[in-house]
């Protein structure tokens, strides 16, 4: 009995100096620590004007997975729902005489054209339009800069969406240099105000930008220089545009610096999926007005009319399309 209490003595006094032993350990190693942890912290702080690497403490961020890929069957489901809806906000906007615009911008190849054209598809083209000017001509760079694009507004009942616009003075003309420094001024001084007016003469403004990744952008120029359907989509201005990527993304900060402004605010579409931006866009822009569904009822189709002892002249008299196909 004596024996197997001894040996029960020694085992507890052996753990606690195993103890006291990890505690010393633990403490001589907590400057190292603290010291290695801030030195992490500072390597992640941000310099001036930049971003951090990692979270608070060093710890780096974790990385989120892509979305899973949309597949096109409940793209199409998804898109057909958004049409219908697209169709009933037209009708709204001609039953309230409204007046529309919507701008695309973004850089190329962002996929603007592909979200302009899923809008306008199923849309009315009397009442809505899409407005894509080429570059000015010498009596219009004579102008009054917007006066160009003020022809284009709507009137009443009407939805303008426009493929780049006066926002080309803030990009491709400041990057490229084809407007002067004091031009360039004068532009961010007065556009806020020009939308301004614009709003308060009733004109609903809605901005947006899309947004791309470098790497998916030069994915889907290589597309374009491949697919001869496409290669008219490419211009030397696209291309300059891949070697000035830091001076467009300049022009863009700077220029959603004196625009973003409560009355006309950006809103940024995350591009690298098409479907997915498209469907975001339309949803989005579905929202900023609030409209009721004025579908007109079903029609009875009315019988055709009887010949009346009417004779046509013979076919042969006419001149058809080959059929080729």
């Amino acid at each position: 009995m004596a024996k197997d209490k001894g040996k029960k003595k020694a085992e507890d006094n052996g753990k606690k100096d195993r103890k006291e032993k990890g505690k010393k350990k633990a403490a001589e190693a907590e400057p190292n620590a603290t010291a290695q942890n801030g030195a992490e912290m500072k390597a992640n702080a941000p310099a001036a004007g930049g971003e951090a690497k990692g979270t608070s403490g060093g710890a780096e961020e974790p990385k989120k997975d892509p979305p899973k890929k949309m597949s096109t069957q409940e793209y199409e489901k998804e898109l057909g729902k958004l049409q219908i809806e697209l169709v009933k906000l037209q009708e709204w906007v001609k039953y309230k005489a409204l007046k529309m615009v919507v701008i695309f911008e973004g850089r190329d190849a962002a996929g603007k054209g592909g979200c302009i054209s899923r809008i306008t598809e199923c849309l009315n083209p009397r009442y809505c339009r899409v407005v894509a000017l080429t570059a000015p001509t010498e009596r219009e760079r004579t102008q009054w800069y917007f006066q160009r694009y003020v022809a284009h507004l709507p009137a009443a009942g009407e939805i303008v969406l426009f493929d780049r616009s006066w926002y080309n003075r803030a990009g491709v003309e400041r990057v490229m240099g084809f407007c002067t420094t004091d031009e360039y001024s004068e532009f961010l001084r007065s556009c806020p105000e020009f939308e301004r007016m614009l709003v308060r003469s009733g004109v609903i403004v809605v901005k947006y930008w899309f947004s791309v990744s470098d790497q998916e952008q030069e994915r889907r120029f290589q597309d374009r220089i491949d697919d001869p359907t496409k290669r008219w989509k490419l211009s030397p201005m696209d291309l300059e545009s891949r070697a000035r990527w830091v001076e467009y993304s300049k022009a863009k900060d700077e220029m959603f610096k004196y625009t973003d402004i409560k009355q006309a605010p950006w809103w940024v579409v995350h591009s690298d999926d098409k479907k997915r931006a498209r469907l975001n866009c339309i949803h989005h822009l579905l929202s900023t007005v609030p409209y009721e569904d004025l579908t007109p009822q079903p029609i009875v189709l009315p019988p055709r009319q009887v010949d009346g002892g009417y004779v046509r002249p013979p076919i042969t008299d006419q001149t058809f399309v080959p059929q080729i196909y």
